[in-house]
């Protein structure tokens, strides 16, 4: 689910191939947003980006339009198109013997204001000018009736898209992995099987592009494990089983010492992978139950947190881990068990990380290479945070599920800047795109920007 994090001492073009592998993929413009967390995988935009610092529904909003479906997954951008992925509810019935048999599966704490599976559902990509707002084409690429509900603040299209510039991957979870040209036509499509997980919360992973390799990591309540599939054909390559219960972290690609690695943060083991065989490089354990934000990295340690019943942090140094890092403190540089984020992904910039307390509105910033606090403040206004913060222009973005954005300067003294109220409730997670931000909300997607 969600994200950010860079650092000033490294080169725009060192950040991108420490994650992105920008050496053999298209390379990535200053205002392009190819993947979740951005073109490093940070939650940063890169180079001059500049969006607006201020808006409202009448104010510096350059376009809005209304997106079918719950607003829940995050938005991509390429060039002058902008992609997302929806599910649709359709007025065909599901059959009522499975429904009932899919709310029953559901725990009773998880039940209330969850979505029942009771409809028919178009699985849906769409392509959006980044100009006007204009529907460019739109993609049902599946059609079933769902297998189970999910979670209240959850939907049936959580994960978001990615994209190479030549191909655009979406990946509906149980409901299939899709490759489509930009143009919206269908060059292949994998089913990597049907998933059950923990309370029915629902599914929520996005994929990783690594070289010639997409690599998904899929766990659940049952047998879950990680594949490398070709970005071209959809052949896999390899799969590893992994002893896992469900979590929802995006996979991170990094590059240290001049080999590349795929760091995935869970609930019982933090794991390191060889994206070549899928060979494990190193591992430690210290999350909580339902990992959720992404990892994050500026090059030399690399961050796993979670905060669901409990708190957790661990910076692993890059160069000193191999193999099980359990009797090895030498490899974690600082770890914490005060206010991590259990949904929210964290953000690094100038030599500090910043991460949301569970899903509150209540915003740490700590120096990345100690983890010695600069200050804990509370967020007025954002009593719930789902989305992950972004950073752009010396700025750092945080929406709240109110639909309000704090904008707060970024640096060591917690100072807001601006506050920003839409009609929409947000939990997806923004966009920056050279000097325009992207908001997905429940029911609309926004181009904040300063009107031409």
């Amino acid at each position: 689910m969600n994200s950010g994090y860079y650092i000033v001492a490294l080169s725009v073009a060192s950040l991108v191939a420490l994650t992105i592998g920008a050496a053999d993929r298209p390379s990535t413009q200053p205002s392009d947003w190819p993947q979740w967390r951005g073109p490093m995988a940070t939650g940063e935009a890169i180079a001059d980006s500049n969006p607006p610092l201020t808006w409202a529904e009448g104010s510096n909003v350059r376009w809005k339009i209304a997106i079918p479906g719950r607003g829940r997954s995050t938005p991509i951008v390429w060039e002058d198109r902008i992609f997302l992925t929806t599910a649709v509810e359709t007025t065909t019935p599901a059959d009522p013997a499975k429904v009932k048999a899919a709310m029953a599966d559901t725990p009773e704490f998880a039940r209330k204001d969850a979505h029942v599976p009771d409809k028919v559902l178009q699985f849906i990509v769409m392509a959006i000018s980044r100009i006007d707002g204009k529907v460019l084409w739109q993609k049902t690429v599946h059609e079933e009736a769902p297998l189970a509900g999910t979670h209240a603040d959850g939907s049936w299209a959580s994960g978001s898209p990615i994209t190479d510039g030549e191909l655009l991957y979406a990946y509906f979870g149980s409901y299939g992995l899709y490759a489509l040209t930009l143009d919206g036509e269908k060059k292949w499509s994998k089913d990597l099987g049907r998933f059950k997980t923990k309370a029915n919360f629902g599914e929520g992973v996005s994929p990783t592009l690594c070289g010639e390799l997409l690599i998904i990591n899929q766990d659940f309540e049952g047998a879950s494990f990680i594949v490398s599939l070709n970005r071209r054909s959809g052949e896999e390559k390899w799969r590893v089983k992994r002893d896992e219960a469900t979590s929802w972290a995006t996979p991170l690609l990094i590059e240290q010492g001049g080999k590349r690695q795929i760091v995935v943060s869970a609930t019982k083991r933090i794991r390191s992978y060889d994206p070549s065989n899928g060979a494990l490089l190193w591992e430690v354990g210290g999350m909580t139950s339902n990992v959720i934000p992404s990892p994050v990295t500026d090059g030399n340690l690399v961050f796993c947190m979670s905060g669901f019943r409990g708190s957790a942090l661990l910076a692993i140094k890059l160069a000193v881990a191999v193999g099980d890092l359990t009797d090895k403190p030498e490899a974690i540089a600082w770890s914490s068990k005060e206010n991590t984020p259990y949904v929210p992904s964290p953000v690094i910039s100038g030599g500090l990380l910043y991460y949301i307390k569970v899903s509150e509105g209540f915003l740490t910033c700590a120096e990345a290479a100690t983890g010695k606090v600069q200050y804990a403040s509370k967020l007025a206004g954002v009593p719930v945070v789902f989305a992950s913060p972004v950073a752009a222009g010396g700025r750092l973005y945080i929406p709240g599920k109110n639909g309000l954005t704090l904008v707060v300067k970024l640096g060591p003294k917690f100072e807001v800047l601006a506050s920003n109220q839409l009609d929409d409730g947000i939990i997806a997670s923004p966009v920056v795109a050279g000097n325009e931000l992207f908001i997905r909300g429940d029911k609309s997607l926004y181009c904040i920007g300063a009107k031409q």
